[in-house]
């Protein structure tokens, strides 16, 4: 059995979510350690609980130490199978993060699979829906994943209630090479405001226009219906011909819009600044795909901690080796 500090590197919930994923591509059971450790409420969140119970239930896994507040977990995987899936975190949880848990194993399977999810769909911490939509599956279905991601309802923080739909065909995973953005297609600027006055919205897009220099066509605001709020997120997409990339900044009690616009231009304006093909979080996502697959490599601006993280348990279940150098404009990763 594997055994995993999950202190190290990040040490927070990808850890987990990554040994989840790859103990059931490679069938090894695991056993973790200091889930959690280093964020201020360690353990098992409500999240991290749905993750482990869905990674379990789509291959008949066993568990020991699956509940709110766990710091030890031991998962056995059984026989991967596709078919229907709901999940349910219950509150304002990430379900792309649950999504992402189940993916790289369902893209394995005999069958096809369709898996819902309700939870949060835009929360701080975790990757929106549109990151993954824009972002993340292009990248994957350039590689020959078929996955089709549906929106059905935004969940905000604290009040969660949001639902995507994932409809996965199994494929086999071709290399991936990005070492190039390719050159600008365009860049626009949304913002989602939910059962929150509409000006919260108009001030973010103000702030994005004026400090990208967007002109007013470029500038987007997303009423949503009062029953899915009180909300508030602001995103802003920048396509080039290789790659899209998402920034987001979210909405939260005492924090003016301005500054909530602000945390997303600062790192979309770090990333136009730059040459590297992926940013920050994106190049964390795409080395489990890559690892499964073919392998490749990438360019990217930073090495996070989770990117590192995301290596060690990748050398951890299966032969492949992650290398990571430095390069012109960044860094180049290769899985290979």
């Amino acid at each position: 059995m594997i055994e995993i500090d999950g202190s190290q590197g990040e040490g927070g919930g990808q850890i987990l979510r990554s040994s989840l994923s790859l103990s059931i591509c490679t069938q090894q059971a695991f056993r973790i350690t200091n889930i959690r450790a280093n964020r201020d409420k360690p353990g098992l969140l409500r999240q991290h609980l749905t993750a482990v119970k869905a990674a379990a239930e789509i291959c008949d896994g066993d568990l020991t130490g699956a509940e709110i507040g766990s710091r030890e977990l031991t998962f056995k995987p059984g026989r991967l199978k596709g078919g229907n899936y709901s999940f349910a975190i219950g509150t304002a949880g990430s379900s792309t993060l649950v999504l992402q848990t189940v993916l790289p194993p369902l893209l394995t399977a005999a069958e096809p699979s369709v898996v819902r999810i309700s939870g949060g769909t835009h929360n701080r911490g975790s990757p929106p829906f549109d990151f993954l939509q824009r972002a993340f599956l292009p990248l994957i279905a350039r590689m020959g994943a078929t996955v089709e991601l549906e929106l059905r309802r935004y969940g905000f923080y604290p009040r969660g209630g949001g639902e995507i739909v994932a409809r996965i065909t199994p494929s086999e995973l071709s290399a991936l090479t990005l070492v190039e953005r390719g050159e600008r297609v365009r860049g626009y600027a949304e913002a989602y405001v939910a059962a929150l006055p509409v000006h919260i919205a108009q001030r973010e897009l103000e702030v994005i226009g004026k400090r990208l220099n967007w002109s007013q066509d470029q500038l987007i605001l997303r009423g949503l219906s009062n029953d899915m709020g009180p909300g508030n997120a602001v995103t802003i997409t920048v396509e080039h011909a290789n790659v899209t990339e998402v920034f987001t900044g979210f909405g939260e009690r005492g924090v003016r819009a301005e500054e909530v616009a602000s945390s997303a231009i600062d790192e979309a304006r770090e990333y136009i600044a730059a040459s590297a093909a992926v940013g920050e979080h994106l190049a964390d996502q795409l080395l489990l795909p890559m690892a499964l697959g073919h392998g490749g490599s990438f360019t990217t601006m930073t090495v996070s901690e989770h990117l590192k993280s995301n290596a060690l348990i990748i050398e951890t279940f299966t032969p492949r080796r992650v290398t990571i150098t430095e390069s012109t404009g960044g860094f180049a990763v290769r899985v290979r």
